[in-house]
């Protein structure tokens, strides 16, 4: 069985005791299906730095608990956790119920496979576009109790809908471990998901700050597209992040506060290419926009900063624009900052321990002279100079630098 909980002073997810920044598919390819490259999907995914696929079901019986268990079998053999979703059985009314019974049977079915990472509760509760029946906090409290009561080794995670406020999600608190949001930006016009009057992509950020927020001392993880139904034919005309867009979305999620990511929408194969859809999941999406990005974001150059605790300096920018974060382990600093909006310009930034002369730019590869002897093809991360705390570098609107530096 795994065991997992969450740093109290970080957020960050702990699996068998080692921090884990969770990068999830919902939903993640089929189990047995190949990859256009002929591998395993799942071991396609896996190699490029996922972590958990979405799993679950809408209604629950004993066929159903056999199926799942089955899918977490299949996460296993590639060494990724599942996500559990309960469907509604995650909002118990008072007293001994049918549901309240089943919800155990669930957990009891499933909460020993090793592959379990986490319960996903009802869906975007909050959703206003529910109208009268926008789901209260009471049920979903009694289904967490009863849940840690259960399985005390498994957090529970709620995903709200983009359209709530601070004052309307802050009642949830008492039925998470983890809470989030879904936002997908990317659609003809701009910004129908969210409904809000921003409609750039940098809406992203705005909601991961309401989210840390309404989560309190809790983490977020916060949900980014590969689809949705808003891009869907025949009443829209698709259209997707494209590498730039996702780069960012992601960036400043994490530098607004994230502390885990979800791509939703690739097994929605009614936006995919022919041959997409016969094999089950969107992998042209996933070969030109989420496979770079999620081997970027695994790497050994950015995956240290994204379960690191936030560092006890503050570094400001001179642009008010630049959504920024600044972590430190136990030998490094890193600066991850993006820039929302404006024009293109140098971004100063102040507040690095003076013992810092440089760093770099990680991911934004230069040709430097190796010392000898010359190896072909050397390549080195772009350097950046810091003189008394201070540095500058260039940014464009929706940019992303992420620096390391080791005083």
């Amino acid at each position: 069985m795994s065991v997992v909980g969450i740093d109290a002073a970080t957020g960050v997810l702990l699996v068998d005791g080692k921090r884990v920044f969770p990068l999830v598919l919902s939903n993640g390819p089929a189990p047995g299906r190949k990859a256009p490259n002929g591998r395993n999907g799942l071991a396609e995914v896996a190699a490029a730095g996922v972590n958990f696929v979405r799993t679950g079901s809408a209604s629950w019986d004993a066929q159903a608990i056999a199926a799942q268990r089955a899918l977490l079998d299949a996460a296993a053999q590639h060494g990724l956790l599942g996500w559990l979703w309960l469907g509604e059985l995650p909002n118990l009314p008072q007293g001994p119920s049918p549901r309240a019974r089943q919800l155990a049977q669930v957990v009891d079915g499933l909460q020993s496979h090793p592959a379990l990472g986490a319960y996903k509760g009802v869906d975007e509760p909050r959703n206003v576009f529910r109208g009268k029946d926008w789901i209260r906090p009471d049920g979903l409290v009694r289904a967490y109790e009863r849940l840690r009561q259960l399985d005390p080794t498994h957090p529970v995670v709620i995903i709200q809908a983009p359209n709530a406020t601070v004052a309307q999600l802050r009642p949830y608190r008492p039925a998470f471990d983890v809470t989030g949001a879904d936002v997908y930006p990317v659609s003809y016009p701009a910004g129908t998901h969210v409904q809000g009057s921003n409609r750039d992509i940098n809406v992203v950020g705005d909601l991961t700050r309401t989210m840390v927020r309404a989560a309190g001392t809790k983490p977020v993880w916060m949900t980014l597209q590969i689809a949705w139904s808003g891009v869907l034919p025949p009443k829209h005309v698709p259209r997707f992040p494209d590498l730039h867009q996702e780069r960012f979305m992601a960036y400043q999620a994490i530098a607004c506060g994230a502390r885990g990511l979800t791509f939703f929408g690739g097994h929605l194969t009614q936006v995919a290419a022919p041959a997409d859809a016969a094999a089950g999941w969107n992998w042209t999406f996933w070969e030109t926009v989420l496979r770079p990005l999620v081997l970027e974001l695994s790497s050994d150059a950015v995956g240290p900063a994204l379960v690191a605790p936030n560092a006890r300096f503050a570094v400001t920018a001179s642009v008010a624009a630049v959504d920024l974060v600044t972590r430190q382990d136990g030998k490094d600093v890193y600066l991850i900052a993006a820039r929302r909006g404006g024009a293109v310009s140098q971004v100063t930034f102040r507040g690095l321990p003076k013992t810092i002369a440089g760093g770099r730019a990680v991911h934004e590869y230069v040709q430097e002279p190796p010392p000898p002897p010359i190896e072909p093809g050397h390549q080195v991360f772009r350097a950046v100079e810091v003189s008394g705390g201070s540095f500058t570098d260039w940014f464009a609107p929706h940019d992303v630098h992420v620096y390391r530096f080791r005083p």
